[in-house]
């Protein structure tokens, strides 16, 4: 039976190493049973990629395809709207009971967009955050979420102790890759190997993806 889960969620536009290391990480720092990455079928902070979400998924299993404590969760594609965090956080407390801790990891630049994120006070109803704190950027120190933050804080280990409600702030070994930047090297022809799985870069080379438009 599984006791904790870590939850990934993003585009993955696409899927890279990056991502890839912070899931593992992320899972074996905390000693989780699994780590879901959940591909968001329509974005609703920015614009939907022009990748379609069924490519993003396709590339997203190709990746995960030799890592058994990373899983894919396609649960958002099968939902009409924006992929809000809120719906499937209620989505995956209904599937696996009161008692599961949920974890949803995020980048700290994704927490401090927090406010913007639709019901946000309502997730640690039903899971936890762990902040990935990232090189350049600073947890918020004063605001409705500096004050949110230091009312529901504990330490990363503490976070499977209970299923949900706390906020938990921990650093990781982050390599500095970035979809923008892959898409970009696409786009004006040069190769992005080594930056992303070669399942991945070999799915993108057969499908055209990223190629700059006519």
């Amino acid at each position: 039976m599984t006791q904790a889960i870590g939850l990934l969620g993003g585009t993955f536009d696409p899927i890279h190493l990056g991502h890839l290391r912070m899931a593992l990480e992320a899972g074996e720092t905390l000693a989780l049973d699994e780590v879901r990455l959940l591909p968001c079928h329509q974005p609703p902070h920015r614009a939907t990629p022009d990748v379609s979400s069924v490519e993003r998924t396709e590339m997203l299993r190709l990746a995960l395809a030799d890592c058994p404590s990373l899983v894919l969760d396609d649960r958002e594609l099968h939902r009409d709207g924006p992929s809000y965090t809120l719906d499937t956080l209620k989505s995956l407390r209904a599937e696996l009971g009161p008692a599961v801790p949920l974890i949803w990891i995020l980048g700290c630049d994704a927490f401090l967009g927090l406010e913007q994120w639709h019901g946000w006070r309502e997730l640690l109803d039903w899971g936890h955050l762990l902040v990935i704190a990232r090189p350049g950027w600073e947890l918020p120190s004063r605001g409705p979420l500096a004050e949110w933050l230091s009312e529901h804080q504990v330490a990363p280990d503490a976070l499977t102790a209970s299923p949900a409600g706390a906020i938990g702030v921990q650093a990781l070994r982050l390599l500095p890759i970035s979809a923008t930047e892959i898409r970009s090297l696409i786009q004006a022809g040069r190769s992005p190997q080594f930056l992303l799985p070669d399942t991945v870069w070999q799915y993108i080379r057969d499908n055209n993806l990223y190629r700059a438009r006519a």
